[in-house]
C-alpha cells in the first residue's frame, strides 16, 4: 500500500476523520477535519513536482500538516519535509509521501497538528 494510502487509513483509524473531497478540480485533494473544531488538520494531496521545486516530471504526494513556527524550521533540515504547499509557510508543513520520511516519524506530527487545531479549553 502507498503511503499515501496509509495515512489516509491512519487518520481515518484513529482519528475518526473521513476524507473530503472539496474541490471537483482536485479528486485526489483530500481534506481532513478535526472532530470538534471543524478545522483542517491534515490535507493529502498530489501536487507538480514543478510545483514543489522538485526533479523530474508528473506529481509528487504529500500531505500538510499543521504545527509551530520553530518546528517548520527545525523539519525542512530533513529529508522529505518541503515549505507548506498553498498554506502559510509559518506555521504549516507539507510531507512527501514516498516513504522518504517513515510513517513513524509522520504519527507524532499527525497528533501535533490534530492537537493544535482542537478548541483551546477553558481556564476555570
Amino acid at each position: 500500500m502507498a503511503q499515501r494510502e496509509r495515512m489516509a487509513q491512519y487518520i481515518q483509524e484513529r482519528y475518526a476523520a473521513e476524507p473530503e473531497h472539496l474541490w471537483a478540480r482536485y479528486p485526489n485533494y483530500a481534506v481532513f477535519r478535526q472532530s470538534t473544531s471543524r478545522k483542517w488538520f491534515a490535507v493529502i494531496l498530489d501536487v507538480a513536482r514543478k510545483s514543489l521545486d522538485l526533479p523530474g516530471d508528473g506529481t509528487a504526494d504529500i500531505m500538510d500538516l499543521k504545527c509551530g513556527p520553530l518546528m517548520v524550521g527545525s523539519l525542512l533540515a530533513q529529508d522529505g519535509f518541503l515549505p507548506a504547499y498553498h498554506m502559510s509557510k509559518s506555521s504549516w508543513i507539507s510531507v512527501l509521501l514516498d516513504d522518504t520520511v517513515p510513517d513513524e516519524q509522520i504519527y507524532p506530527l499527525l497528533e501535533l497538528s490534530y492537537d493544535s487545531v482542537a478548541p483551546k479549553r477553558k481556564k476555570g
